[in-house]
């Protein structure tokens, strides 16, 4: 109950039912603390989720050098990214249940530190000589993904937990908006640096050691500047009630729900196929004569649209809270985009209309991501948010492992490609590229007719201001800003 005895005006700073006035979302602001120690908190897991993201997608940008590097072959190569999704699966849920049980400093004080031991590790191949009989670089550089894959779901999963536990409904799509677009900066990193790094095999160590050292600056900073899983008082109603149904409980529910369920099934996929867009990239486009640096700058483009894209559409569901709406819209045009780029990167000399495509992929496609992982928590909604996005994840990553297999298995060998840069190896990816437009158009159709929901937690907000609105008499007659403690 709010304290209305004494002269002092001063907004209590403890969390209290908020009141119901006309101007709902004012009052919440007045009664609820938010803390500037938000914003550490959130630049610490931005860095440290771009910094793993590079070392998942370290290779795949040159891939050809890293298979001479690493004495292996384009498929072996390929499995150092598809680590990340084989080692995160059967540790998902217990980041999910870590997240809501152990708090967020814990977790991720331990994301940081797998993060770095990756890093570092990789770097112990550029000390093994080459002739070995055994392939103890490629294992070295292996056992190092191992360990940035341990950290993902660690890292990946906290996004929506943060933004709930710190940070006021008004900036929460908006703060995970941040927090997940700086995997996909990551990506864009990787894609740029990783060409531009490794021109030749011979310079695979330096491209390592880049990515290790600022992967050992992030792990200290997250270990020192972490003092707490969430701050003092709340940010809002729902906040108090974070991670309120037990782990089991939550599951339970969430496998009872319909509308998540397909969330669950068709977010997946979208997941699955960016995953494939980003691993794959430059291994489809050099059968038709694409440089390794082209490719890179598609990989930009995809990126900086989506991060674009996610940015304003995350203001945009803020003011609005037209989670589905922009889901669907945004969905459907991917799917529209993948059909394109299934078509324009089996064509020769046409740079610009690769670019085009692939900047409109990412602009529609990665902007979806951030929303769909808050659409995940209205929908399913008293179940911690580290579970219910968490899980969309792990379908993710689940149908990544299957979409990617798949698609190598349907690659054919060319006998003869005269434009092409890809090296020894120069396979044929025009049914692959059909089969991944096909399936992304499939489920994306399925969303748009079977996904319908009500925003549970936005209720469950407006339900706690009128009930505290009907108990206490709500003081109308002042304008008091947000506190910022």
């Amino acid at each position: 109950m709010a304290d209305g005895g004494g002269p002092d005006t001063e907004i209590q700073t403890v969390s209290p039912p908020v009141p119901s006035t006309p101007d709902i979302e004012l009052h919440k602001l007045l009664f609820f603390k938010v803390y500037k120690r938000r914003w550490f908190v959130l630049l610490v897991l931005c860095l440290l989720n771009c910094s793993n993201a590079t070392l998942w997608l370290t290779f795949a940008p040159v891939a050809d050098q890293s298979a001479k590097f690493l004495g292996v072959s384009l498929e072996q190569v390929n499995w150092l990214s598809l680590v990340y999704m084989v080692v995160a699966i059967p540790l998902s849920f217990g980041t999910s249940w870590m997240l809501d049980t152990l708090g967020l400093r814990t977790t991720l004080i331990l994301g940081a530190w797998l993060n770095m031991t990756g890093a570092v590790l990789r770097c112990f191949a550029a000390c093994v000589h080459d002739g070995l009989p055994f392939p103890f670089k490629y294992l070295l550089v292996m056992s190092g993904q191992s360990f940035g894959a341990l950290a993902q779901p660690l890292i990946i999963f906290t996004p929506t937990k943060m933004a709930a536990l710190w940070f006021p409904e008004d900036q929460r799509a908006i703060a995970n908006t941040m927090a997940s677009m700086s995997n996909p900066l990551g990506i864009l990193v990787a894609s740029l640096s990783s060409p531009l790094i490794a021109e030749t095999h011979e310079r695979i160590p330096n491209l390592l050691l880049v990515y290790a050292i600022p992967a050992c600056i992030i792990c200290v900073l997250a270990t020192l500047g972490m003092q707490s899983s969430s701050p003092p008082t709340p940010p809002s109603a729902s906040a108090e009630s974070s991670g309120s149904e037990p782990f089991f409980k939550g599951i339970k529910l969430l496998l009872t729900n319909r509308a998540y369920l397909v969330l669950l099934l068709c977010f997946g996929s979208g997941i699955a196929v960016f995953t494939c867009f980003s691993t794959l990239l430059e291994q489809i486009l050099c059968v038709q004569g694409y440089t390794n640096t082209f490719a890179g700058i598609c990989g930009a483009l995809f990126i900086v649209c989506g991060i674009v894209g996610a940015a304003l559409l995350g203001v945009y569901v803020d003011k609005t809270k037209r989670f589905i709406e922009a889901t669907k819209i945004n969905m459907s045009l991917s799917a529209l985009s993948c059909v394109a780029f299934s078509v324009v990167a089996l064509m020769e000399q046409q740079k610009v209309a690769v670019a085009l495509v692939c900047s409109l992929f990412g602009l529609f496609g990665f902007s979806i991501y951030p929303v769909a992982m808050e659409l995940s928590v209205e929908c399913s909604y008293p179940v911690g948010e580290a579970t219910s996005a968490g899980l969309v994840f792990v379908s993710g990553q689940i149908q990544s492992v299957l979409y990617i297999v798949l698609l190598q298995a349907l690659t054919k060998r060319l006998a003869d490609s005269p434009r092409s840069t890809c090296g020894d190896a120069v396979l044929s990816w025009k049914v692959p590229m059909m089969v991944m437009a096909g399936l992304c158009a499939f489920f994306t159709c399925c969303f748009v007719i079977f996904f319908h929901t009500r925003y549970r937690r936005l209720e469950a907000e407006q339900r706690v201001v009128y009930e505290a609105g009907r108990s206490e008499a709500p003081a109308t007659s002042e304008s008091v800003p947000r506190v910022e403690g």
